[in-house]
């Protein structure tokens, strides 16, 4: 329950215009002393020119039709959609696992692209002047989203693989790590605090309570955090199933956590699990989010759903996704739902029968 208060310079090593430099090392060519033109007339010409044994040409380089699609489906090929965020212009922020990109929500037009030093991104946040916050699994960057440049860039959080992040009511950086949490205050360029000795360790996921207090979803359960001082209020942990995964605040202040096997109701106020969502029993919970109609959202390892948020009653399941895995999720833009999964990135509007896929960022379908 510990935390190291630290003051330390946030190493925001400003970066002014970071591109991709290209750099070739040309090869002089090289004069041989025994070119034809220069041998002696007498010398026979069959004995100065090249002959080749008759054998079969070296195998093509370039994938055979046939191939292509093997190729397309190797390990290499991510097509991960991780992260999604709303800023305050509207636009839909897109992390995936092959970099970071800025749309239109209501065409679906690619608006930027931001080249990450790491394309494992881990977490998104936008910061009260707008700028953008991208958690890798190699640090923390901050993009000026006027320019879509990286503008710093640190390495001194407990772990430099980021999980989570959240921007509280006073305008404080929240960055959760497999091994902790720091407190960024994103003007000072200041690490405030640091909370090492987590329960449960890992800073999953975060979210804001009514009081504007920071709940965690640890690998042990979940967490309440003073915002102010960063002191651990509350602990949680004898939840059914230990891992929490996804956290969402209901209008009515209620927690939901989505764990690997359940989604459980939670009223933070008395400690107490008030109902385990019966549609979710058994199901890995992967994204949780409120919709302004009232009802709620939840991604599963296994598909997307959406409940009546006050009987946990089954209203619809999504079909036409690119991947039945959902990682993340973002309602009521443009009049649309956009579903992050493990294979790209669809949208879906009312009344329509099943998603559709951004063909920009899911695998080509033929």
């Amino acid at each position: 329950m510990s935390f190291l208060t630290t003051s330390i310079l946030l190493g925001l090593m400003t970066l002014p215009n970071i591109g991709l430099v290209l750099m070739t090392n040309p090869v002089k060519a090289q004069t041989n002393s025994e070119n034809p033109s220069t041998l002696t007339p007498d010398v026979p010409r069959s004995q100065v020119t090249p002959s080749y044994p008759a054998s079969a040409p070296p195998p093509q380089v370039q994938p055979l039709p046939d191939e292509r699609n093997l190729e397309e489906r190797s390990i290499e090929t991510d097509y991960r959609v991780s992260n999604l965020l709303k800023d305050f212009k509207g636009n839909l922020w897109v992390g995936y696992w092959r970099g970071l990109s800025r749309i239109d929500p209501k065409t679906g037009k690619i608006l930027a692209r931001v080249n990450l030093p790491n394309v494992a991104i881990g977490a998104l946040a936008q910061d009260k002047v707008g700028r953008l916050w991208v958690g890798t699994y190699e640090g923390l960057m901050r993009v000026d989203p006027r320019t879509n440049e990286i503008t710093a860039q640190n390495l001194f959080l407990p772990s430099k693989r980021v999980l989570s992040m959240l921007v509280d009511k006073r305008g404080y950086l929240w960055v959760g790590t497999d091994s902790g949490l720091a407190l960024i205050s994103p003007d000072q360029g200041l690490i405030m605090t640091t909370v090492k000795n987590l329960p449960g360790v890992s800073a999953n996921t975060l979210t804001l309570d009514a009081e504007g207090q920071l709940w965690v979803g640890t690998l042990d359960g979940l967490v309440r955090v003073n915002t102010t001082n960063a002191y651990i209020m509350k602990r949680i942990d004898s939840l059914p199933g230990t891992t929490v995964q996804t956290l969402a605040i209901s209008p009515e202040g209620l927690i939901w956590a989505g764990m690997a096997n359940n989604l459980l109701v939670i009223d933070p106020k008395t400690d107490k699990v008030l109902r385990s969502v019966t549609p979710l029993r058994g199901r890995n919970v992967t994204a949780i989010k409120f919709a302004q109609d009232g009802s709620v959202w939840v991604g599963t390892n296994n598909g997307l759903l959406r409940l009546n948020p006050h009987t946990g009653a089954l209203l619809d399941q999504v079909a036409g996704l690119p991947s039945s895995r959902v990682l993340a999720l973002v309602p009521d833009i443009s009049n649309k739902l956009w579903i992050g999964t493990s294979e790209g990135l669809a949208w879906l509007m009312p009344k329509m029968n099943g998603a559709k896929p951004h063909l920009a960022f899911s695998r080509a379908v033929k």
